[in-house]
């Protein structure tokens, strides 16, 4: 398959985010902290992804809701990082995070505003925006939080129109929507995601038990598959790994040892490397580990940035890989 007939990689974010990121000596309650010029950045989990997703050199067009004048912002901000936007007007004012470092300690604070409540017809638009944006065969990934009405229906809502669509979702929320999509899988499979995207703690909610030990999550993910929730269903287990479930088996990806400088943007980074892995044609479990090796890499680098390519491909080679049984 040539570059030109490579599936396009479109994201959705409903709660986008204007990251600022900042320093200050010590993070203590009382008096004024004077803080460094803030780093600003396009957030929200579809964004990065597509962020990343461009800089892998993929074709990517990220479909964002924004409001306001800090939408404003946030739609230049990625402009100016050359990404492909389709904007979805609503009400309110588009949400702001921060992120603060104490150089004393090394350790990171991020305080994470409300985004606006969004409405049903919000997301009506926004499944319009995919269906005129994509074409059979296209990525759609539908990362990061879901406010107001669209908190427990709007994934599910897509994922029914990806199959007249020909589109593969990817899905990683979290919450009663994700709960819905584990627990009742459509009875059409081609209604169904493509890849569902869980942390640890979001699996053992959905399989309503605790998973201590990887084969826990394994049998809780191969269930998840032959039940219908996804074709494909990861788990990360947090540092320990990321594990990932097919009708073919069981495997997990374990990732090099790195120093952690900021955890923002690490679960979008491996969003966006294992989809566009897939994209590519590669194989689930090698997708697998550029996911992985993708969120190591970003936890290296400061504040509100992403991994870049050469670093992806460096710790890649350090991921190691095991099929693991299920039973």
């Amino acid at each position: 398959m040539s570059i030109d007939q490579l599936p396009a990689i479109l994201t959705v974010t409903m709660n986008p985010a204007l990251d600022l990121a900042t320093g200050t000596e010590r993070v203590v309650p009382g008096p004024k902290l004077r803080c460094d010029a803030p780093r600003v950045d396009p957030g929200g989990g579809g964004i990065n992804v597509s962020r990343l997703v461009q800089r892998l050199g993929g074709e990517t067009a990220a479909i964002v809701a924004l409001g306001g004048s800090m939408g404003q912002r946030l739609h230049e901000a990625m402009e100016r990082e050359g990404l492909s936007v389709r904007v979805i007007p609503v009400e309110g004012e588009t949400r702001a995070s921060l992120g603060v470092t104490d150089r004393s300690t090394g350790k990171q604070f991020r305080f994470i505003l409300p985004g606006p409540d969004l409405t049903v017809e919000d997301g009506e638009r926004a499944i319009q925006a995919v269906s005129e944006e994509s074409v059979r065969g296209d990525f759609v990934v539908l990362s990061g939080s879901l406010p107001g009405a669209l908190a427990g229906t709007f994934p599910r809502a897509l994922a029914r129109a990806s199959g007249p669509m020909g589109t593969r979702l990817v899905v990683d929320t979290s919450g009663a929507a994700l709960n819905d999509l584990v627990r009742t899988p459509d009875s059409d499979p081609e209604m169904r995601p493509e890849l569902l995207r869980i942390d640890h703690l979001e699996a053992e909610e959905a399989g309503g038990r605790p998973m201590p030990a990887l084969g826990d999550t394994a049998r809780f993910a191969a269930d998840a598959v032959a039940a219908g929730a996804a074709r494909y269903v990861v788990v990360g287990r947090d540092a320990e790994g990321n594990l990932l479930a097919s009708a073919d088996g069981v495997w997990f990806v374990r990732p090099p040892k790195v120093e952690v400088v900021s955890a923002t943007g690490a679960g979008d980074s491996f969003l966006a490397a294992m989809t566009w892995a897939l994209s590519i044609g590669t194989p689930p479990e090698e997708a697998l580990r550029w996911g992985t090796a993708a969120a190591a890499a970003t936890v290296t680098t400061p504040a509100t940035d992403l991994c870049q390519p050469d670093m992806i491909e460096t710790l890649r080679a350090e991921c190691t890989i095991e099929q693991v049984d299920p039973a």
